[in-house]
């Protein structure tokens, strides 16, 4: 390619990816050499290698740096569409305890929707279906001593204290105090080397998100709703959110740059506040 100004590496890169895209270069196909693209583009090789390498982050060369040019990558599986977190959570968890060393993050209102999911990794280990050597589970929890964003009463809190973060704290001590109790009981059924630690959120959550093993990141996002629930023999209205309904959407690192560093960015984050936490949850 001749001319009197030289392609930069993203142009070259655009080109390449153009050739992807028509199906000139193919699922596959090996690349030219890097003296070939650069004596097609009229370029240094050092400028082909920041052009291959900018495919590579972009999820379309495999092969890279074996000693011989580049394949096309097979293209990325399609993004599942969102779907409602009981329905979503439970397979994904069940993937993510496949490793032989497991590690599950996460932030949530409540630990209802991470409860009732982990019955299915657990039925598999007990079936011998799955067998992770350890797992590591670290959940934030919204603190009991702070005044949560939702739920909160209609009419406001009164005189007599607040029933309904009276039900919350039960609700949150009571389901975290079972995942706790399911998880542990894999040390003495399976030898299963098992942590789990609970620290306390300094505010309520907008979002729920699970990190699976560093590799995806689930997040919802909490759709707060007006309703009824009975407690202790009242009728308690509210505003609350109904976690096991939200749409859970997944970043997982195989599917592309993006998301990779989505998830990558997740789990810094999530690092960061744990660390910054020192508090840990009180289960009474």
């Amino acid at each position: 390619m001749n001319g009197s100004r030289r392609l930069s590496p993203q142009e070259i890169a655009d080109i390449l990816r153009e050739r992807i895209r028509t199906g000139e270069l193919r699922a596959g196909d090996r690349l030219p050499t890097q003296a070939e693209l650069a004596e097609e583009f009229g370029v240094e090789r050092g400028t082909v290698r920041q052009a291959l390498r900018a495919l590579q982050e972009d999820g379309l060369l495999s092969n890279v740096s074996k000693g011989s040019p580049p394949r096309i990558a097979e293209p990325a599986p399609a993004r599942e569409e969102p779907q409602p977190t009981m329905v979503a959570l439970a397979p994904r968890l069940t993937e993510a305890f496949s490793p032989s060393r497991v590690r599950i993050d996460a932030v949530c209102l409540t630990a209802e929707s991470f409860m009732l999911a982990l019955s299915e990794p657990v039925r598999h280990i007990h079936e011998g279906r799955l067998r992770p050597e350890s797992v590591e589970v670290r959940i934030l929890l919204p603190s009991r001593e702070i005044n949560l964003a939702f739920p909160v009463p209609v009419e406001g809190r009164d005189g007599d204290g607040d029933p309904v973060h009276e039900r919350w704290l039960t609700q949150r001590n009571a389901q975290a105090r079972v995942l706790q109790h399911n998880l542990l009981g894999l040390r003495a059924t399976h030898g299963i080397d098992v942590h789990v630690s609970f620290r306390a959120l300094p505010f309520t959550p907008p979002v729920k998100l699970y990190l699976l093993n560093g590799e995806e990141a689930l997040i919802g996002y909490y759709m707060l709703t007006r309703r009824e629930e009975e407690w202790e023999s009242r009728t308690l209205e509210m505003y609350d959110a109904l976690g096991s309904q939200s749409l859970l959407f997944s970043f997982a690192q195989r599917a592309g740059r993006r998301e990779r560093a989505f998830v990558e960015e997740s789990q810094k984050w999530f690092d960061a506040l744990w660390e910054t936490i020192t508090t840990d949850l009180t289960l009474s």
